[in-house]
């Protein structure tokens, strides 16, 4: 499979994409049809829009069967030839599944909106970001430089421009902390979006597929793969998670998603970049942090609710046109960020 692989990328980036999207749908219903029986369904918070209050007891942790069909179409892709990049993506976002998982299993068992605490979830998320960039430095030699498109290579060590055009910014003593709030953050801002039927999984599957791109267009194969399969999970669940949904995602699905989204960026040195790509995850985590602050220093608030796509469901747009305009905000954020990417990189060839 890798051999071919090899020989036909384009083909085999194609075909993660299908195949994850059909795994996915063949596999869905009968894992709906077990949650439904064993009573596993959505705590909804109590304080949200009062027009999500029927989908309580909808069921959850479809990110489960996403997870099996991403993971399996990718160990088939990569037998005979197992990669150190692919064993690291799989391993960051599986892991951060599981993490997700027992957060979903807490709200279940306990039967609230609020599963492991904030602290314990940011230690995990972490502790397993932390392991991955240092894995990627160390065992894939990736720069620890953040790349800026049209911006000089600057080394801060020694305070001198080393690349006229298109590099980044050296900082080897700070790439780590860089690294852990972007991918952090990235994986908290994706489960901040997961608040409405197909949001979550229209704005990953945008995103995805332009990161496929980035990577198949740098070389970077196994990268492409992944991101591809992770689109097509996406499509695929998008057919039981469309309005009214039939499932949800969950913390397994979101917040793997998101610390998926930020490896990837670390590997095809778009670390900048991705903040431009997943704009829309950004707006909404922004949304929250700036609602937060400023009702602690005024008393009041910016935003009707947050995050921002509640805010737009208060103002009276409808659910579905809600994700159908943040789609279409996030593909347009996604082509800037590819386009920047593409023009950075002619610039320094």
């Amino acid at each position: 499979m890798f051999s071919l692989f090899s020989a036909y990328p384009t083909f085999m980036v194609f075909l993660a994409v299908v195949l994850a999207m059909v795994l996915t749908m063949v596999l869905m219903p009968a894992w709906i049809r077990f949650l439904k029986s064993s009573h596993i369904g959505q705590q909804v918070r109590a304080d949200g829009p009062q027009s999500h209050l029927v989908k309580q007891g909808t069921p959850t942790m479809g990110g489960v069967i996403m997870l099996v069909a991403v993971i399996a179409f990718t160990l088939l892709a990569s037998v005979g030839a197992p990669t150190v990049e692919l064993w690291l993506l799989l391993g960051a976002t599986l892991a951060t599944g599981i993490l997700g998982f027992i957060d979903d299993a807490s709200k279940v068992a306990h039967e609230r909106s609020l599963g492991l605490t904030p602290k314990a979830k940011l230690v995990g998320q972490f502790l397993i970001a932390g392991i991955f960039v240092l894995c990627a430095v160390n065992l894939l030699d990736v720069a620890p430089t953040v790349e800026i498109p049209f911006i000089c290579t600057i080394d801060l060590g020694v305070l001198t421009t080393v690349v006229p055009v298109g590099g980044g910014i050296e900082i080897p003593w700070l790439y780590l902390a860089y690294c852990l709030i972007l991918l952090v953050g990235l994986c908290n801002a994706v489960n901040l979006t997961d608040g409405l039927d197909g949001l979550a999984a229209g704005t990953v599957m945008v995103v995805m597929l332009v990161m496929a791109a980035i990577a198949f267009r740098t070389g970077q194969l196994e990268p492409a793969l992944f991101a591809g399969a992770l689109a097509g999970a996406c499509i695929g669940f998008l057919w039981f998670n469309s309005f009214p949904a039939d499932i949800f995602m969950g913390d397994t699905g979101s917040l793997a998603l998101g610390m998926a989204l930020g490896c990837l960026a670390v590997l095809t040195k778009v670390e900048f970049i991705v903040i431009i790509i997943g704009g829309l995850f950004v707006a909404e985590a922004l949304s929250v942090m700036i609602q937060v602050f400023y009702y602690k220093k005024t008393k009041k608030r910016i935003f009707l609710m947050a995050p921002l796509h509640h805010h737009f469901e208060k103002k009276g747009w409808s659910e579905t046109k809600v994700v159908v305009r943040f789609w279409i905000v996030s593909g347009m954020l996604a082509a800037c960020g590819f386009v920047l990417q593409f023009a950075s990189s002619l610039a320094v060839a």
